[in-house]
Order: structure tokens, then sequence, then C-alpha cells
């Protein structure tokens, strides 16, 4: 099998990893699965998003089956899935659900011939507006505002549409410096996503996952590259997952007549009021977000990154390994682990009915 540039530099960087995965393992005082028997070692990589939460699963894993080794490498969502389908990953993270035309045009080479693929969403947090403006930390936008800065239409933070939902705050005339992810990325395909949905008249790109040049603004690599900019530039506004929101300004997105902030519970909100995709097989669970959606207390800024393996393995080795640590990671405990060290939304009891009998497909 030819493996891309990309794969084989995930591959690489998977090592260094490694290193540090099993080092938060010794590190973790979370509480994990009764210590098994389980053995062997199995690669994921993907969404950065879900770094930190990989973290602390992997500590938690490892720290119970200690004869077990976990790797993730955060190489983004769109090298995730290709490292996963060129068979050089056990699993992927992705910030979104495979589309059906690529699961019917393959292949996945980690998995057998005759495999489907299994893909849940794991990992529920809102997507925070970040920025760094000075005297300010916290802004009100609504979807049309937001969709005009980071297509350039809005360029001053003084801009009247800014500065109309925003009474008593001082905003300077200074430029607006709109941060975007260099790379392909399930978080940008999530943002642009509401954007299409919310201000079609305003965002016209699509909901796409790599940004496109003619929209200018600065590009970052990697959630940390996005938020280390917005945190070093200045007049700077960027999107990220709101577990790395640190101490930077973030804003508060209009939802019907009332702005909200984001939070774990609004982002389960949504997820809850949102239907599963048509078209899909029994294994194959995806969201289909209501973007647009009105209700009270919800937050439609959010990303839903999902776990994907296979029905049947190309090695059966990885198979007991990857389904005993899926288990875990939607697990009540796994969920409320995720939560203590990403601030993630923990899935309810309902999506985890729904996801459990797709991992017990695993073999």
């Amino acid at each position: 099998m030819k493996l891309s540039a990309l794969t084989k530099a995930a591959i690489v960087s998977g090592a260094a990893a490694l290193a540090l995965t099993s080092c938060a393992a010794n590190e973790s005082g979370s509480t994990a699965p009764a210590e098994s028997n389980l053995s062997g070692e199995i690669i994921g990589a993907g969404a950065s998003s879900q770094g930190s939460a990989q973290e602390g699963w992997i500590a938690a894993f490892q720290t119970a089956n200690s004869g077990v080794t976990v790797n993730y490498d955060p190489t983004g969502s769109g090298a995730g899935r290709e490292t996963f389908q060129q068979g050089a990953s056990s699993f992927a993270g992705s910030d979104r659900a495979f589309k059906t035309d690529e699961i019917a045009a393959g292949p996945f080479n980690a998995c057998a011939p005759d495999s489907g693929i299994v893909e849940f969403p794991a990992y529920i947090s809102p997507i925070a507006l970040i920025f760094n403006l000075d005297g300010v930390d916290s802004l009100k936008l609504d979807a049309s505002t937001v969709a005009k800065i980071f297509s350039g239409s809005i360029t001053k933070w003084n801009d009247p549409a800014i500065v109309g939902q925003n009474p008593g705050v001082t905003l300077p005339d200074a430029n607006i410096s709109a941060v975007h992810r260099s790379d392909k990325s399930g978080t940008t395909g999530n943002f642009t996503e509401y954007l299409e949905a919310a201000a079609p008249a305003d965002w016209t790109a699509g909901s796409i996952e790599e940004w496109p040049t003619e929209l200018g603004g600065e590009g970052a690599q990697g959630t940390s590259g996005v938020v280390d900019a917005v945190t070093n530039g200045v007049g700077t506004i960027g999107y990220a997952d709101a577990s790395r929101a640190g101490d930077l300004g973030t804003v508060e997105i209009k939802v019907g007549d009332e702005y909200v902030a984001y939070s774990p519970e609004a982002a389960a909100a949504i997820v809850d009021a949102s239907p599963v995709e048509e078209g899909r097989t029994d294994h194959d669970i995806a969201i289909k977000l209501d973007r647009t959606s009105s209700e009270a207390g919800v937050y439609p800024i959010v990303l839903v990154s999902y776990l994907v393996g296979c029905e049947k393995y190309a090695e059966p080795a990885n198979a007991e390994l990857v389904k005993s640590y899926f288990s875990y990671i939607v697990s009540e405990q796994g969920q409320k682990d995720a939560e203590t060290s990403s601030g993630s939304a923990p899935i309810t009891e309902e999506l985890r009915s729904k996801v459990q009998p797709a991992i017990d497909a695993i073999s």
C-alpha cells in the first residue's frame, strides 16, 4: 500500500504523541474500568479538538489496562480520516462524519474487505468565537455579523453592526484580523455549516473544511495555532473548540431574540434537539444538527466530534482493543473524564443507547 506524505507524517508524529500519552497515564487520577488482561497497541489520529479529551481517556484507559498502549495523534480531522482509510491507524477522530458518498467510494484499508464502518459521536463541545481586543471581555453578535467579519465585509471593530449589538461597550476604530484554520479542519466545517445555515445571504462560501484563499484573513495550523494567533495578535478574532478559549474574550451568539453564551449544557441541548441523518447504516450514527434552532438555551455553533472504526478489522487483534477503548469512552465514566480534562458536554443516556450497539458490533 502506498501511503501519502500526510499519512507518513502522521505515523512519525505518532511516536512523539506516544511519549506524551504514556506520561499522561502516569499522572492521571481518573477512575477507569477495572484492571483487565488486555494487551497490545492501537493507533488513532485525527481531530485536534479531541486532543485534551483523548489525553484524559488514554490516561485512564492505560491505567486500568497496563498492557495496552493507545496512541492518538491530533493531526486534524482530514488527516485522521485519510490515515484511517489508508490503514495507518486503527481508528480516527473526526469533527464531522464521513459523507455517504465518501463511504461508498472507500477504501477503508484498516477494515476487512467486506466490512462497513462504525461511526458515532463521542465528543460534544461548543465552538467558541475567541477574540483579543484591549479592554473588552465579551461581545454579542448575530450570525450575519459573524459571517461578514469572516468573509471580510466587516473590517473595523467599531462597525455599526457590532456597535449596535453591544451598547455600553467601547469599541475602537481598529482593524479586525480574522483568524481561520489553514489546514483541512472539521472545526472549520462545523463553523461554516453554521454560517451557511444561519446567514446564507452573507456567507456564500458554503460549508467547507478548507478555507478559500479569496476570503483572506490569517491562517493558522490546528486548534493550537488559531488560539496562539488570536492570543498573540492585536484586534484578532477566531474560532476554536471552547475548551481552549482560556482567558480570551468570547462571543455570545444570537439565538431567536436572545444572546446565548457557549456552555457544555447549551451544546448538548442542540444535539438532543437534532435528528440522526437518514440513509445511514445501523452502525453509522451521524447527527444532522439544526443550526437555525431558536429554542431557548441552545448554542448553535457546536462541534460534534466522531470516532470511526471498523465493523470488522483487517487485523483481528485490533478489534478487541478498539472495542474496549470505544466502550470506555462512551461510558458515563469516560464522558466524565473527558468533561474533566476538556470541558466537553457528556453525551446523554439516550445517545449512549444508540451508540453502544454500534460498538458492540466491532469484531
